[in-house]
């Protein structure tokens, strides 16, 4: 566990993750957490960030910033999603180190994994084929932030540990119309769609590739939950150099049932139409879980309520205006 007196801070703050592990630390009591804009502090600037660190001394920190984005904006910005993530991590993690910090964590995506990859996505299949061409100068970077963290520990004895989510959704999320991931571009088009009294909402792709998604609430507390892990139990007495650990459900649902949930939850009442020209991207993506699970910890909150949360948020916060 983690005395809530520690100083932690949580790189990334503004976005999805960020902001909710920011929210479950003031929930927890935790008092002393640093956070900075962008304007504040590029991260990507080494000096910047090695400045920040020797001055803030941060305990543990959360590397919850990077560059995000769906199938659309990987593959019209791929060099600044390689070199931006691959800065992020690499002047984080170096002034982490040269600071003294205890322990940080950091945050990737299970886009790591090869895109034939066996189902459910085990944490040992990394490296072991092909990535999804349509992200994988993103891929590439997160792996990186995993080889780093193992490198620190391997080199320096230092406590670094990795995270990979599957998909997440809910508040601070990005709507972007183009840049957005599937769960926003979806509440985003049926709320329009039943603004605008549509008679239908076309679909990306067949509706027949399978997704799992994890509420970022959820995200939070499993990430809180390995950050305060003892070693002992996160690595079994030994550093921690295979550091990721997959973050989900277990469970996935076809793009078909989550769009059908999400008509339901905005209250579209129109037609689904699928464009099979659109590509549904690799068939099914799954985390397992079983490491994760092993050690305590599982996801709370369904589907439809984090769809049922998400959408709230979408409508309260004036994003739907």
């Amino acid at each position: 566990m983690i005395d809530a007196d520690a100083k932690i801070y949580v790189a990334g703050h503004r976005g999805l993750v960020g902001s909710a592990i920011v929210r479950l630390l003031e929930q927890r009591g935790f008092n002393d957490i640093v956070t900075k804009t962008h304007v504040e502090l590029n991260l990507t600037n080494q000096s910047e960030v090695q400045s920040f660190f020797a001055t803030e001394k941060p305990e543990y920190v959360v590397l919850a910033a990077a560059k995000v984005g769906g199938i659309h904006a990987n593959n019209t910005y791929p060099a600044e999603f390689i070199y931006q993530n691959m800065m992020i991590e690499a002047n984080v993690v170096d002034a982490a180190y040269r600071n003294g910090v205890e322990r940080l964590l950091f945050l990737g995506s299970t886009c790591i994994y090869p895109k034939a990859v066996a189902q459910p996505m085990r944490e040992d299949a990394l490296l072991t084929g092909i990535l999804e061409p349509t992200n994988e100068p993103y891929a590439l970077a997160k792996i990186a932030g995993i080889k780093l963290c193992e490198s620190y520990n391997r080199q320096y004895g230092t406590d670094y540990r990795s995270v990979m989510p599957t998909n997440l959704y809910g508040p601070n999320d990005n709507f972007h119309p183009e840049n957005s991931h599937v769960i926003p571009a979806l509440i985003r088009r049926f709320h329009v769609a039943k603004i605008k009294k549509d008679k239908q909402v076309t679909i990306w792709g067949s509706g027949n590739a399978m997704r799992e998604f994890l509420y970022v609430n959820d995200m939070a507390a499993a990430s809180l939950f390995i950050l305060g892990l003892d070693v002992s139990v996160y690595c079994g007495n030994t550093l921690p150099t295979l550091s990721h650990i997959n973050v989900g459900t277990g469970v996935d649902v076809t793009i078909r049932e989550l769009a059908e949930t999400m008509r339901s939850v905005v209250g579209f009442n129109g037609e689904l139409i699928y464009d099979e020209t659109k590509p549904d991207g690799a068939p099914r993506k799954l985390t397992d879980v079983t490491r994760i699970n092993s050690m305590g910890w599982e996801y709370k909150i369904n589907l439809k309520q984090g769809l049922e949360y998400t959408y709230r948020w979408y409508q309260d916060n004036g994003i739907a205006n």
